[in-house]
C-alpha cells in the first residue's frame, strides 16, 4: 500500500491534518509542542484513495542522544519509508531556518514533495514559501478543514482512486463459509505501569526501533499500530501509553489524552499483553489495569519483563502464580510468562501463550458437551438450599465467544452465591483450556406457571 509521510515541524498540526484525512481521532493533539514523539502509521480512505499515512515527530537538530535526536531519528526513519512526502509548514509563522532545514532533507530523500503550508484561516501571504524549492504551497486548515479538495487533487497523482466494485449475485446452491477467527488480523495490546519496558518488547517483538525507548518515564504518548507476524497470523500489534493513578493524571490534559489513547487501545484488542516489572510485580496498579481488561472482556497474557534482573529465580514463577490466582481470580490461570525485552529472552514461550489465550477467547463448546459437564459439576457439588428449596440450574449454554459467554438456566438463581459461580468458572477453565480469557454469566430463571402476577 502507497505511504505517505506527513513531516513538519513541531505543532505546525500534523497529527490535526492526519485525523482530519483518517476521519477519525488517530493522534493525540495538543497546543504543547512536540506531543507526537513515535512515528504512528494509520491507514485512511480520504477521497477515494487508500494509502498509509505516517505521523512523525518535530524534524530539529539536537545534541546526539537526547530525546529530541531520538525522535528526529524516527522522523527519518519514516522518511526512508515513505513512498512519498507531505511538507507541511505553519502559515502564521512563515519560512523558519526550521522549515529550510527540513526542505534540505527532503531534497535529499529524493521522494516526490507535496508541499503545503497548515493554519491558513484566513489571508496569509506566503510568498516566500516559494524559496523552499517545492513551488507554492497548498493553502490547509487541517482544523477547518480548509484546503482538503486540492490536497485530494496533489494526491491523485501518486494514488488512483478506487474503483467501486461491481457485486455479483452468488449462486443459487452456493453455501458461505465457515468463519474461521484466524482468517482476521489478531489485535494485539501492549499494556502496563510507566516505565515497565512496553516500548522495549514492542520493538523486540518487531525486530526494529519502531518506537523511542530511554530511562525517561511516560515516553509514548500515542499508542502506536505496526503489522507484526504470529506464526502464519497477521497481528496488528499496539503499544501504548503506560497507564498512571487516576490522581497523578488528573488536571494534566496531555496525560489525560494519553490514557484514554490506552483505553482505547485494549477496547480495540483482542487481546493484551499485561507487563509487570518481575522485580515488582503484582503492584495495585498492575492489579487495576489486570481488572480493566478482564471488564473489557480482553484476553490477557502476563508478560514478567527484566527477568534478567531477579536476583532470585528459583521458584519464582510458581510465587507469582500464586498471587496472580489470589488478586485477581476473573482471570485465573491466565498465561504468565517471564521475559527479558532487553535480551529477548522468553520471546518463544510468549509467542505460544498469547495463541493459547486467543483460541480460548474464541472458544465455543457445543451445548451438549457443556451440559454433560454440568451435570458432573452438579453431582460433586449441589447447589445450596435458600428458604428450604434448593437452587436449581436445568441447563447451560454459550450464546457467544470473545470473550466465551455463558447462560444459566433454572429456578432461583438470583440466590446462587458468588462462590458456587466461581466453582462452575474455575471448572469451564480446567476442562476446557479456557485459560487467559475472562469468562462470563447470565442467569435466567424459569417462569412460575403458577405465578399469576
Amino acid at each position: 500500500m502507497f505511504t505517505l509521510a506527513i513531516v513538519g515541524r513541531p505543532n505546525v498540526g500534523k497529527s490535526r491534518l492526519v485525523n482530519r484525512l483518517a476521519g477519525r481521532h488517530a493522534a493525540i493533539v495538543h497546543d504543547t509542542p512536540g506531543v507526537t514523539r513515535d512515528r504512528q502509521v494509520v491507514e485512511v480512505d480520504f477521497d477515494g484513495m487508500a494509502f498509509r499515512l505516517t505521523d512523525t515527530a518535530g524534524f530539529e537538530d539536537a545534541a546526539p542522544g537526547s530525546l529530541t535526536a531520538r525522535m528526529t531519528a524516527q522522523t527519518e526513519a519514516a522518511i526512508a519509508e515513505a513512498d512519498a512526502l507531505l511538507f507541511l509548514m505553519d502559515a502564521r509563522d512563515g519560512v523558519t531556518a526550521g522549515d529550510e532545514i527540513i526542505a534540505q532533507a527532503l531534497r535529499r530523500s529524493g521522494k516526490p514533495v507535496i508541499f503545503a503550508a497548515n493554519k491558513c484561516e484566513g489571508r496569509t501571504a506566503l510568498e516566500e514559501a516559494v524559496r523552499l524549492g517545492f513551488g507554492e504551497p497548498i493553502r490547509l486548515s487541517a482544523e477547518h478543514a480548509l484546503g482538503m479538495g486540492e490536497l485530494a487533487e496533489a494526491l491523485e497523482e501518486y494514488i488512483p482512486r478506487a474503483v467501486p466494485a461491481v457485486e455479483e449475485e452468488d449462486d443459487a446452491g452456493a453455501q458461505e463459509e465457515e468463519y474461521d477467527y484466524r482468517d482476521k488480523p489478531l489485535r494485539l495490546a501492549l499494556a502496563g505501569r510507566p516505565n515497565v519496558g512496553k516500548s522495549s518488547l514492542f520493538n523486540q517483538l518487531l525486530g526494529e526501533e519502531r518506537s523511542l525507548t530511554g530511562p525517561e518515564a511516560g515516553l509514548t504518548r500515542d499508542a502506536i499500530t505496526a503489522p507484526w507476524k504470529l506464526q502464519a497470523r497477521e497481528v496488528l500489534l499496539h503499544d501504548t501509553a503506560g497507564l498512571r493513578k487516576k490522581a497523578k493524571v488528573a488536571g494534566e490534559t496531555l496525560e489525560e489524552m494519553s490514557v484514554a489513547s490506552t483505553l482505547s487501545a485494549i477496547r480495540f484488542a483482542d487481546c493484551v499483553i499485561l507487563l509487570l516489572d518481575a522485580t515488582a510485580p503484582f503492584e495495585k496498579q498492575d492489579l487495576a489495569i489486570a481488572d480493566l481488561i478482564a471488564r473489557e472482556g480482553r484476553a490477557i497474557v502476563f508478560a514478567l519483563n527484566k527477568w534478567d534482573l531477579l536476583p532470585n529465580k528459583a521458584g519464582a514463577i510458581s510465587r507469582f502464580c500464586e498471587m496472580r490466582d489470589r488478586l485477581l481470580p476473573q482471570v485465573a490461570g491466565a498465561p504468565l510468562v517471564a521475559v527479558s525485552a532487553k535480551t529477548g529472552e522468553g520471546l518463544d514461550r510468549l509467542r505460544t501463550a498469547i495463541e493459547e489465550a486467543d483460541s480460548a477467547w474464541n472458544l465455543r463448546i457445543p451445548t451438549a458437551t457443556l451440559n454433560r459437564f454440568l451435570e458432573e459439576a452438579l453431582k460433586r457439588h449441589a447447589t445450596p438450599a435458600v428458604s428450604g428449596r434448593r437452587v436449581r440450574i436445568r441447563y447451560m449454554t454459550q450464546p457467544k465467544a470473545r470473550p466465551p459467554s455463558f447462560t444459566l438456566f433454572g429456578n432461583q438463581l438470583d440466590a446462587l452465591p458468588d462462590a458456587y459461580l466461581r466453582y462452575l468458572q474455575n471448572g469451564l477453565r480446567d476442562n476446557f483450556g479456557l485459560k487467559g480469557t475472562p469468562l462470563r454469566f447470565a442467569l435466567r430463571n424459569s417462569r412460575n406457571p403458577y405465578d399469576r402476577r
